[in-house]
């Protein structure tokens, strides 16, 4: 069932963080959906704008509409994720998102509020809810590409500033996490403070928490063992992520490490079985281990288990 994600966030705030997953194929999306139906949890699609061009944009939406059908039990937003204006004004035309993200974060402060608050003023009036981002997260991801030296923590007090001029639902706050694989160098983590601060000032306010993969470790060193060079990625605690979700961050979009169990995956079915050229066995295998990877991620946001809870109160 397709909810919309206030609904999703009003029962998780100061409680549990939503999965926000990335998908961009079949494989990834029936692992997703059997994943958070073992581990019985809520959860948020995502589908970048490179997702929907990477095949077309009514083929990925097919694929979700027909996974509703096989799924009937799941509990799901479908979000577009680091949108252009035009990006979200199409995702808003055609009725079937739950909500867009506006990313207007490379422009002045002015500027962002006056962006976000077209689009938001655009999909308010269709029902759909409309997340934007205040500072600077480094690291790359789609067309989003942004230094270290450039990257820039969220100032609490502009938060508050941004979310009432702007009228956006919920907010994607820079807050020391960054994009892909390479998010810290050394002991760098996640600012609570920033958190706290921007929470106090907007209590019941939904956060969402961009660039958190955790990178896991076994993951890297067997990619790299079937010829992969990642070389010191390094991503999110995960004690962290938990600890986010009872702050006030709702939302925690997870996407590096959804590439990670694909790349993995694949190179070492190529590796171990040289013979095979059929695409079938290896995405079986991946489907199988996202699923698993899903389920175990849940239970880190504390959304596991929470399916029926939500259903209750929709």
């Amino acid at each position: 069932m397709i909810v919309s994600t206030k609904q999703l966030f009003k029962h998780a705030y100061g409680k549990y963080a939503v999965g926000a997953y990335n998908i961009n194929n079949l494989e990834q999306t029936m692992g997703l959906f059997q994943g958070c139906m073992d581990s019985k949890a809520p959860f948020i699609i995502q589908l970048s704008k490179g997702a929907r061009q990477y095949t077309h944009k009514k083929m990925l939406e097919a694929m979700l509409k027909t996974a509703n059908e096989i799924f009937p039990d799941a509990i799901f937003a479908v979000h577009l994720d680091h949108g252009d204006e035009a990006t979200c004004m199409d995702c808003i035309g055609s009725g079937f998102y739950s909500s867009v993200m506006i990313d207007a974060s490379g422009e002045t402060f002015e500027k962002n509020i006056e962006i976000t608050k077209r689009v938001a003023d655009a999909a308010h009036a269709k029902g759909i809810a409309v997340e934007a981002e205040l500072g600077k997260l480094g690291g790359v991801e789609e067309h989003v590409s942004v230094s270290e030296a450039d990257a820039k923590l969220t100032d609490p007090a502009q938060a508050a500033e941004f979310v009432k001029r702007s009228g956006c639902d919920s907010l994607a706050c820079a807050i020391g996490t960054s994009h892909g694989a390479f998010k810290f160098t050394g002991k760098q983590g996640l600012h609570f403070d920033v958190i706290k601060d921007i929470a106090k000032l907007m209590p019941g306010f939904p956060l969402v928490m961009h660039g958190s993969s955790s990178v896991p470790e076994d993951e890297v060193r067997r990619v790299n063992f079937f010829g992969g060079k990642l070389k010191d990625a390094k991503g999110v605690s995960e004690k962290d992520i938990t600890k986010a979700g009872t702050m006030g961050v709702t939302k925690v979009n997870i996407d590096t490490d959804g590439r990670l169990v694909w790349c993995r995956v694949h190179r070492e079915q190529f590796a171990l079985y040289p013979e095979n050229f059929d695409l079938r066995p290896p995405g079986k295998v991946f489907m199988a281990e996202y699923a698993c990877y899903i389920a175990g991620k849940n239970k880190v946001l504390g959304s596991a288990g929470k399916l029926e809870e939500v259903r209750k109160v929709l």
